[in-house]
């Protein structure tokens, strides 16, 4: 189902779905720098903190293709408003949560609410902005307010912390999910009626939910509590027999969950590719640049927050850079340079993480590897939502989606083991030799991508407009 297709107010339309990206983005970082104290005052073992964060990338990665088609067949304005009152009623219950139990429920309410917001945000931008220049724009802003907000989640966690105390870095949300919420009535357009004969997959739901699951929780348990333990494997190959399930419903079912026809477009399978590498590497350097800045260098809450601010400023460059450069050489070479530029930055900030080194120094990597994330960041949902009819925009960003919640958690576990390796503290000098391996690895990394991104079909000049079309058929327009 799409949302209808009017033009009217396309700019509150684009700033509200920029802010809804805003929201999901502060909140990816912004209980990083809370979590020393959420440790403490809730009650957190050192084993079991890490669910804090996993709790919800858990939740997020097994319920996007739900999200997505959802999207599809519930209506994106349905989805959104859904979405974003799951998120703030979660974020409220979790700075009222006394317990750890409670906490880590409430993050993965929220990751539920994310999973379901992403694919129809997403939709709404494909389904509202023409392919092409608009469409490229629209994403440019989109992916812009995401990088401020992954950037600005730091600094904001760190304030609130210092200030206010672990609880308000989860209400901070309440009043800007359910305020975004609230103003999509006013601005989104009503969703069509439900069409006919579009029944709801629910076996397919089920089999990729828990397969989906199953292996993200497999992937973040891992590293903790070892990689050839019971609940590892059971959770990885049950994971991986339920997807197996999942993709034979598919096949076999009049109206699939995630078409499989979906998987001829090639700019969309490239791009799942290419979210996965992203995400495993670009996503895993607010990590370890926190873990530098406090844990090697001593920076309180606040200090860490204040060190992510360049990184905010140049990402906004770097969305903007790469809606440029996608209306000149097009998605192929815009994400490959996005890759290149921040492997390198990867490469420079590693080099620079010292014992003793001061901020200044730092900066050169950061940069670069901000700028890269930018460029790459928008040409990577330009090239998944390319060639897709707007019956299935849902869907296809959230197969996008899924690989790159997946890549996230498969990056970071490995990136952290390669970090840990004969590391017996937690503190101090002896964490740098394996902080810079990690971010060498990483870059590294980013060539897979890079080898990815090539197999995307180059750019072409439009053909002259003539007088008996109007359109131009895409790569692999796929109708339901």
């Amino acid at each position: 189902m799409s949302s209808p297709s009017p033009r009217r107010g396309t700019g509150l339309l684009l700033a509200l779905l920029a802010f809804a990206q805003f929201i999901s983005a502060i909140d990816y970082n912004i209980v990083y720098v809370a979590l020393p104290e959420i440790g403490r005052e809730v009650g957190f073992d050192a084993q079991n903190l890490q669910w804090v964060v996993s709790g919800y990338a858990v939740a997020f990665g097994g319920f996007l293709l739900l999200g997505g088609r959802a999207a599809d067949l519930l209506g994106h304005r349905r989805m959104f408003t859904t979405a974003l009152s799951l998120y703030g009623l979660a974020s409220l219950a979790g700075g009222l949560a006394g317990d750890p139990g409670l906490l880590v429920a409430a993050r993965a309410v929220q990751g539920l609410g994310g999973a379901l917001l992403l694919p129809a945000t997403l939709s709404l931008i494909a389904t509202t902005f023409t392919e092409g220049a608009q469409r490229n724009r629209a994403l440019a802003i989109w992916g812009g307010a995401g990088a401020v907000g992954l950037a600005l989640g730091s600094l904001l966690g760190g304030i609130l912390t210092n200030y206010l105390g672990w609880e308000a870095v989860f209400y901070v949300n309440v009043p800007l999910a359910l305020g975004a919420a609230a103003a999509a009535f006013a601005i989104i357009p009503a969703d069509a009626p439900r069409e006919r004969g579009h029944s709801f997959d629910l076996t397919g739901a089920l089999t990729a939910t828990i397969g989906f699951t199953a292996l993200v929780f497999g992937v973040v348990q891992g590293p903790e509590a070892g990689w050839g333990s019971t609940e590892t494997l059971v959770a990885l190959f049950g994971g991986a027999l339920f997807i197996g399930l999942f993709l034979l419903v598919e096949a076999r079912t009049a109206h699939p969950l995630m078409p499989l026809r979906l998987f001829r477009n090639r700019s969309l399978v490239a791009a799942m590719g290419i979210t996965f590498v992203f995400m495993g590497t670009f996503g895993a350097q607010y990590y370890f640049f926190t873990v530098y800045l406090q844990n090697v260098r001593g920076y309180g809450a606040l200090a860490t927050g204040l060190a992510f601010i360049p990184a905010a400023l140049v990402g906004m460059i770097g969305t903007k850079l790469s809606e440029k450069l996608l209306g000149k050489v097009g998605p192929r070479t815009t994400i490959i340079t996005g890759l290149l530029v921040g492997g390198a930055g990867m490469a420079v900030l590693a080099t620079a993480m010292s014992p003793t080194g001061g901020y200044p120094i730092l900066l050169p990597g950061v940069v670069l590897l901000s700028l890269g994330q930018g460029i790459a960041w928008t040409a990577m949902f330009v090239a998944a939502t390319s060639g897709v009819d707007a019956h299935h925009q849902g869907i296809a960003s959230a197969m996008a989606s899924t690989t790159q919640q997946i890549g996230s958690a498969v990056g970071l576990a490995i990136l952290v083991a390669i970090a840990n390796a004969g590391v017996h503290t937690t503190t101090g000098p002896d964490l740098v030799p394996g902080l810079r391996t990690a971010g060498f690895t990483a870059a590294a990394l980013t060539l897979l991508g890079v080898a990815i991104a090539l197999t995307l079909r180059r750019r072409t000049p439009a053909p002259a407009p003539t007088a008996t079309s109007t359109t131009q058929p895409t790569e692999s327009n796929i109708s339901a």
